[in-house]
């Protein structure tokens, strides 16, 4: 699986026997791994990173990436907070292009994003990046430019805490999730914009209906009169994505490895461009130990849903002599990841079949009241949110909007085992800043499917030419209310900050948070000088203009 500058016959070629296990990956997402202790990751002060072209192999199949030091996904930055780094990136392509450390806590010079903190990587140059490791945890690094992390731009980053510890584990794993498609991103794009639900292969059908499957008909009607799908889970599906665990295919069967009763750390890292995830061990309980890095008092679960820029960090303790299946479930059901943990080499487990697709409800409406009914009813009346801007790329302003931090994602309502909400989370020490917010900042999530259009209070990042000012130092709660009828994983660069779900001086500290649709959620936040991109993570929905700035100046 080496990323160099083959052509695709010799990939073919490549591909067959056992020449493909010659194809070289990094150590900590080689096909058979031992962990993240592996020799090959990148660490110390001083750290090159080259970014080119190439391709490499999905379950046999040749596809088109862009890499870092010629891989995908690129090198693990195995960090040591407290230590200073000095990161030069070197760049080998015909564009521009960049790296954002999503999660960190960098000055805004250094965050990369281009056009915003710095003016980019240009064609055939080079770039050093400086700036102090002043936090641990799991986090990850991509690219701001174009459309190279659709493209494989992408890898972990580890930091080592100081101190001790708290969720140190024998065995420890990145299991980076990712999607990817053999069609060029541009495509898919075009292909949205002439029909949104040009992927959604899993619709109600008239044979449905008969066999009084989902929706009646009155409910159909009523749908479609709206211009609505209850189907319209994802708009980029398993019918044009691979989705993949630290690069390989189901087909590939990426294998951690353990000893039988050791306590194993697993470091999912969410990398996909437009895929939320639903992650399961069948047999194995999960105890999630941290949130996008800040650690969590520890939670037993089943199940939990992962949004495109988050992270978790899981405790199992696998034993006996057999296999586990680590299951990664696409949230409209179209596809999974799969990887196994095993003692052993060549061991697999039972992969489950898909679930049943979720439908959308009225409560993705904002309509989830006893008795309440779309008759005479206004899907669009802007006074219930002045600030935002009517026109063609606004489809509906939510009537209702709802606090759910406290469900566990879209199609786990009724699994029948315990599945992780955000309420569930409890930061495991006192957070930074206690103090209560001075003001609150509403921002709308908007947008129209039918156009695929998507934007904040009604505007582009291309027309919102105001940022959402702030004043260092200052507490401010930003609130998001979802409009839409799809999920929106939003990410805050360059701060950490605490969700509002009644934890007090313990609130969980997050750096993206997905708002459901119908949904309301809040979160505090210390503003730190400088000007900090502020974004939906579905890659699509951010190029499309979901995204605004926010500036923070002197107090």
């Amino acid at each position: 699986m080496h990323l160099a500058h083959f052509d695709r016959r010799a990939l073919l070629r490549g591909a067959a026997g056992a020449s493909i296990a010659a194809w070289a990956m990094p150590g900590w997402a080689q096909a058979l791994s031992h962990g993240v202790a592996s020799p090959e990751t990148l660490s110390g002060e001083d750290i090159t990173l080259r970014i080119g072209k190439g391709a490499w192999l999905i379950d046999g199949k040749a596809a088109h990436a862009v890499t870092i030091n010629g891989t995908v996904p690129g090198p693990l930055l195995r960090l040591r907070q407290g230590q200073n780094l000095r990161l030069t990136v070197v760049n080998e392509l015909d564009e521009e292009t960049s790296l954002h450390w999503h999660g960190l806590l960098v000055p805004f010079q250094m965050d990369g994003v281009p056009g915003v903190s710095f003016p980019g990587i240009p064609a055939r140059s080079s770039f050093t990046y400086e700036f102090p490791i002043t936090q641990a945890g799991t986090y990850w690094y991509h690219s701001h430019s174009g459309l190279q992390e659709l493209m494989g731009q992408y890898a972990p980053i580890v930091i080592e805490p100081a101190g001790p510890d708290a969720n140190a584990a024998p065995r420890d794993h990145v299991v980076m999730l990712s999607d990817h498609s053999f069609i060029h991103p541009a495509k898919i794009l075009r292909k949205l914009k002439v029909d949104p639900g040009h992927y959604n292969r899993q619709q109600q059908t008239l044979a449905g209906l008969i066999a009084g499957k989902e929706q009646p008909l009155g409910q159909r009607l009523a749908w479609a009169r709206m211009r609505m799908d209850p189907t319209d889970i994802s708009d980029v599906t398993g019918a044009v994505l691979s989705y993949l665990v630290n690069g390989h295919g189901a087909g590939d069967n990426w294998t951690g490895l353990f000893s039988s009763g050791e306590r194993v750390r697993l470091r999912f890292i969410n990398a996909a461009a437009m895929t939320v995830f639903d992650v399961r061990i069948p047999g194995l309980s999960l105890s999630v130990v941290a949130a996008d890095g800040q650690d969590v008092r520890p939670v037993a679960v089943e199940e939990f849903q992962i949004s495109p820029g988050e992270t978790y960090d899981v405790i199992v303790s696998p034993a006996g002599d057999q296999a586990y299946s680590i299951i990664a479930e696409a949230v409209d059901r179209s596809g999974m990841a799969r990887a196994t943990l095993a003692p052993r080499a060549g061991m697999v487990a039972a992969v489950p079949a898909l679930r049943e697709r979720p439908l959308l409800t009225m409560k993705d409406m904002g309509m989830d009241m006893p008795g309440m009914t779309m008759k005479g009813m206004t899907m669009r009346d802007g006074a219930r949110a002045p600030q935002v801007k009517l026109g063609p790329g606004v489809e509906m302003i939510n009537p209702m909007p709802m606090d759910r931090t406290g469900e566990p994602g879209l199609g786990l309502d009724h699994v029948g085992h315990t599945v992780l909400t955000y309420r569930d989370l409890v930061a495991r020490e006192t957070n930074p800043d206690t103090r209560a917010p001075t003001r609150e900042i509403e921002v709308h999530l908007t947008g129209n499917m039918d156009r695929y259009m998507w934007s904040m209070d009604g505007q582009t990042m291309q027309e919102a030419h105001e940022p959402l000012p702030m004043r260092s130092g200052e507490r401010v709660r930003v609130t998001l209310i979802n409009d839409t009828m799809m999920a929106h994983p939003i990410h805050l660069h360059g701060h950490i900050f605490e969700l509002v779900t009644g934890h007090g001086d313990h609130s969980p500290r997050k750096h993206t948070v997905n708002v459901l649709p119908g949904g309301r959620l809040s979160w505090d936040v210390t503003a730190i000088p400088g000007d900090w991109p502020f974004h939906c993570h579905l890659f699509l929905h951010m190029a499309m203009g979901m995204m605004r700035i926010v500036q923070v100046r002197p107090a």
